[in-house]
């Protein structure tokens, strides 16, 4: 089985989103910094170089069953052209309630929003408490 390419680092989640560019993107991912902890209640870790994630889960591929790993439940990174958010739109109850959010565009696995003034932030903690609450997908048999 590959492994992701990006992994959990031991990288300082404060330092990485103190450094973010421009101020507006770091003011940003520090808002967000306070959402994801205060409703997922877990500590951020720094995936790869640029994903903030929040929680773990195990995924199973529905393309292909034997592509498995583990990955966070939600997260963001504060990208210099916008924010990109993640878990939002992974179960049928995220995606449901996903047109509510506000403006943004949507990426494979990402919301992707230009600044915080453009969504509802209470939508926004609703779809992380859905995304937070995802346990692991069940592995087919003979995966």
């Amino acid at each position: 089985m590959a492994e992701n390419k990006t992994q959990p680092t031991d990288v300082s989640v404060a330092d990485f989103l103190e450094a973010a560019t421009p101020a507006r993107r770091r003011a940003d991912g520090l808002a967000l910094a306070e959402i994801f902890h205060d409703v997922t209640g877990e500590d951020p870790v720094l995936w790869g170089p640029s994903i903030v994630g929040y929680g773990i889960f195990h995924y199973v591929s529905p393309a292909n069953p034997r592509t498995q790993g583990d990955w966070m439940k939600t997260g963001f990174s504060p990208r210099k052209a916008q924010l990109s958010i993640y878990g939002l739109k992974d179960t049928p109850e995220g995606a449901a309630l996903l047109p509510q959010l506000g403006t943004f565009t949507e990426g494979a696995g990402c919301v992707y929003v230009r600044k915080l003034d453009d969504i509802d932030l209470e939508v926004l903690r609703r779809l992380i408490a859905i995304a937070a609450s995802r346990g692991d997908d069940p592995t087919p048999p003979g995966a």
